[in-house]
């Protein structure tokens, strides 16, 4: 299974997370950090019911950032309240503190396959989205997997919302089509790819795999 090696910062301060609940409702709560990493953080005082693997967007003073929902205290326990998240994009500025540095984290949850069908891998690819009976919108990919990606966009698309995409991978436009498996405002949407022909799938593999091996 392995464990994170890197370590955490014991710091309560105050945080914004907004995006959508498990109903589909967008909710916006102030909360506090419990421990804070370089990749991740732990919340207390959370409200609203949150999917595992949905994406949040949350704030810290000026400095905005999305992370995933990696774990949820069960409701009734001890930790009823508390999220786990992973950050997206660690490179961007977030926190105005200091945070330990160890050994380096080999934890890569995207390939552990806890909850996912498909590993991910994070990238930087331009995308282009055509909605049913709507203009042409364009958006960034920052992380994809052969079932799907992320799409940084400033207005998302609504939950369930079908489309047809193009991905620039290399110097190949892969044409497919997809679906908005989870929305996160300010930040952009899941996408889930519906009827991936076996050449799609093969080619999203291997750019995957190639991806994978160049971020070790």
């Amino acid at each position: 299974m392995g464990k994170r090696c890197e370590p955490r910062k014991q710091v309560q301060v105050p945080v914004r997370i907004f995006g959508t609940d498990e109903q589909g409702h967008i909710f916006s709560e102030n909360v506090k950090t419990v421990d804070v990493s370089r990749s991740g953080v732990k919340l207390a005082g959370v409200r609203a019911q949150i999917k595992i693997d949905e994406v949040i967007g949350l704030t810290y003073g000026q400095n905005k950032v999305h992370f995933r929902v990696k774990w949820a205290g069960p409701p009734g326990t001890a930790t009823a309240g508390q999220l786990g998240l992973l950050n997206l994009t660690p490179e961007r500025p977030l926190w105005d503190f200091s945070l330990p540095v160890g050994i380096m984290d080999n934890f890569r949850p995207e390939l552990r396959g806890e909850r996912r069908r498909y590993p991910r891998v994070k990238c930087d690819l331009p995308v282009e989205l055509k909605p049913e009976g709507a203009a042409n919108m364009w958006g960034k990919a920052s992380d994809l997997s052969v079932g799907g990606c992320f799409v940084e966009m400033p207005i998302p698309l609504n939950h369930d919302a079908k489309f047809e995409i193009a991905l620039w991978l290399g110097e190949t436009k892969l044409h497919l089509k997809g679906e908005v498996a989870s929305c996160a405002p300010g930040f952009g949407i899941g996408i889930r790819f519906v009827g991936v022909t076996t050449e799609g799938a093969e080619l999203l593999r291997k750019f995957v795999e190639a991806t994978a091996k160049a971020l070790a």
